[in-house]
């Protein structure tokens, strides 16, 4: 680590800044983040003006141009952060095994194996280790030990480390091989946070909890006023296993980027109000803070939250990976 004991961060797959959040929180310092997706860079911008951006295809950035944007070299970065789309694993899609995206990981691994980083952590969907996706894991796993690296991986779930969302990822984390020490990762930290909690005090956008309310005439209407806390969609129409009408008294369900259409069968509903979540509020639920800025429609900056990595999350695997086995490199 510098002389001013924060810890230094290259985020790739950066999206909206979520990871980076939680490095920032953690005391760490983000040198680049990298990401394409212009609405994602737009938001970034406004929540981190002071980190430079790669903005463009990740199979375009060389390792020399890190280099040359941050002013590191070889093996002197703390961390190299990332999580590679996981559209193509997810529980929730398709999950079609010859989807490009499943093949991201390997950007990741080329600027791994360039920048040599003392650690990484790369996180990603549950989906990756069932069915026939468990090859594609295997290989992840193969290509990241044979990059220098002493590798463990663990499912977590992000509502036992201050989240108010049940989220279930896979993280893994790798500390390079001459540097003799073994990766860990974080015990449980906090009691599931419920929905009623989260959501106390939240101010909202009139306009936009008006817009969310006016449903009467949409097709599943009759079925919500059906729904009690806790239901699923599905239980009634056998679609939108994932559109659930949110218990008050336990943790939001994974919030997904796919929920924005107020006639669509995707995302949650509020406990008490029939309609679905305004953007305060899944911001709350993904612990995302007050202040943090989103832009673009409705379903952009849903979209930004559904795909990024809670805030709080990265923060506590942040403040391990830097208690635990950065201060211990002599």
């Amino acid at each position: 680590m510098n002389s001013q004991n924060n810890f230094t961060v290259i985020s790739t797959f950066s999206g909206c800044g979520g990871s980076s959040l939680g490095y920032k929180l953690a005391d760490g310092k983000v040198l680049l983040a990298v990401e394409m997706d212009n609405n994602a860079v737009q938001t970034y911008k406004l929540n981190f003006p002071e980190t430079k951006i790669y903005h463009g295809d990740i199979h375009n950035l060389t390792v020399e141009k890190v280099f040359e944007l941050t002013g590191i070299k070889e093996g002197e970065l703390d961390i190299l952060d990332g999580s590679p789309p996981c559209q193509g694993f997810s529980t929730a899609g398709k999950r079609e095994f010859c989807d490009p995206r499943n093949q991201l990981y390997n950007e990741y691994i080329r600027l791994l194996r360039g920048l040599k980083p003392k650690i990484f952590i790369m996180e990603n969907v549950s989906g990756l280790v069932k069915s026939k996706m468990k090859l594609i894991f295997k290989d992840i796993l193969t290509e990241l030990k044979s990059s220098g690296y002493k590798v463990k991986v663990r499912l977590m779930n992000a509502k036992y480390y201050n989240v108010p969302q049940s989220r279930q990822r896979l993280i893994f984390i790798g500390v390079r091989n001459d540097l003799k020490i073994d990766p860990t990762h974080p015990k449980p930290q906090s009691k599931p946070i419920t929905v009623k909690k989260a959501l106390t005090n939240v101010k909202n956008d009139e306009k936009e909890r008006a817009w969310l309310l006016d449903i009467k005439n949409s097709s599943i209407y009759p079925t919500l006023l059906r729904m009690k806390p806790g239901e699923s969609y599905a239980k009634y129409k056998k679609q939108g296993f994932n559109f659930i009408k949110l218990d008050p008294n336990k943790p939001a369900p994974t919030l997904t980027r796919t929920m924005w259409s107020k006639a669509s069968t995707n995302g949650q509903i509020h406990p008490y109000e029939l309609r679905k979540l305004t953007i305060n509020e899944a911001k709350r639920l993904a612990s995302y803070p007050d202040e943090f800025k989103f832009t673009g429609k409705y379903e952009d900056q849903w979209a930004r939250i559904g795909n990024s990595v809670p805030p709080n999350f990265m923060k506590a695997i942040a403040e391990h990976v830097k208690n635990g086995i950065l201060e211990k490199i002599v």
